[in-house]
């Protein structure tokens, strides 16, 4: 394997696996009996909504509009009225009492045409990838089949997914849920159907994907393309060495599912000093190398496994991201 030119020069041994420990980490986030079951609290307007309003029996009063960016909507006489988290009917009552000094006890009906303030993502291996406004209780069998469905190949007359089931996420308030895509989509496991909420990012990535994935405190956090085999070192020379700051004596490794990862934590250091062997990666791990000494290392497995996922996910549908809401990326090198 041709290694990039690099001042990164550890002359590390040969690469070998046998003596690096992993051991399994819970994901903290579970799913409870309410994620269930379709949420019952009424729709709250947010920006971007699009809506008609009108008073009622007073002819030419009928007038589509947007909630502006400010959380505002303006109509008619009554100006600026803030729509930003009311119903439609708490919103009727703030315009027609607005109203009131030019219409005598005005009725106001506010009709809600399009959902634009809830979304959710959807990314990877789906025939139409992307952003979703969430109109409707949706559960996320309802998003993937919104998305066109899961992307196959025919192969001898049968259907091949293209999707890494078991590494499959949804990632909710920078936390990812543990719901079993396999046991989902595979096996019809309905106790896994979550309903989605706003800003929810599901990502279904390639079950042909054969990479590993460097972060945290590299000169390049990179992608680095797996073959024959791939070392650590190599990896770490790939993302052109580690950066002057970087922490080397507690190295990150993940590997394993998103669901039930397991971790082990490697010294850099010794390899780059010939004092430890180097070790043998496997396609889908995830290396992070830390810029400060870390304590707890549970609080950084689900922010890299998150900030791993948006990674990937932006490196496969770059143009669904960045338009306003969800996924904005940060990778951090790590803390105290």
């Amino acid at each position: 394997m041709n290694i990039p030119e690099s001042e990164f020069d550890p002359r590390a041994p040969k690469a070998d696996s046998r003596e690096v420990v992993f051991e399994k980490y819970d994901l903290e986030g579970e799913i409870v009996p309410e994620m269930l079951h379709p949420p019952t609290y009424a729709y709250r307007l947010g920006p971007e909504d699009l809506l008609d309003i009108e008073i009622s029996e007073i002819p030419d009063t009928l007038a589509r509009t947007f909630v502006m960016p400010d959380g505002m909507v303006y109509y008619d006489l009554a100006g600026g009225v803030k729509a930003e988290g009311l119903t439609t009917s708490e919103l009727s009552d703030r315009l027609a009492e607005a109203l009131r000094r030019d219409y005598a006890d005005p009725v106001v009906n506010v009709t809600l045409i399009e959902v634009k303030s809830r979304r959710f993502w959807i990314l990877g291996r789906v025939y139409k990838p992307g952003l979703y406004p969430l109109r409707q209780p949706t559960t996320i069998l309802e998003a993937v089949s919104s998305a066109g469905g899961l992307f196959s190949a025919r192969f001898s007359g049968s259907t091949e997914e293209l999707a890494d089931l078991g590494n499959s996420v949804i990632i909710r308030d920078n936390i990812i849920l543990p719901v079993d895509f396999k046991a989902l989509i595979r096996d019809g496991d309905t106790s896994q159907n979550i309903y989605l909420e706003p800003n929810d990012f599901i990502y279904l990535p390639s079950a042909q994907s054969s990479t590993v994935l460097l972060l945290g405190a590299v000169v390049q956090p990179t992608a680095v393309n797996f073959r024959d085999s791939v070392s650590l070192v190599e990896a770490i020379a790939y993302g052109q060495g580690p950066r002057k700051d970087a922490f080397l004596s507690k190295v990150v490794i993940v590997r394993g599912s998103k669901k039930e990862p397991e971790v082990a934590v490697v010294n850099l250091l010794e390899i780059m000093k010939g004092e430890a062997t180097d070790i043998a990666l496997q396609p889908g791990d995830i290396v992070w190398v830390p810029q400060n000494p870390w304590q707890k290392l549970g609080q950084y497995v689900e922010l890299i496994l998150r900030d791993a996922t948006y990674a990937v996910a932006i490196n496969e549908g770059a143009n669904f991201v960045g338009e306003g809401g969800g996924a904005v990326v940060t990778i951090p090198a790590g803390g105290n």
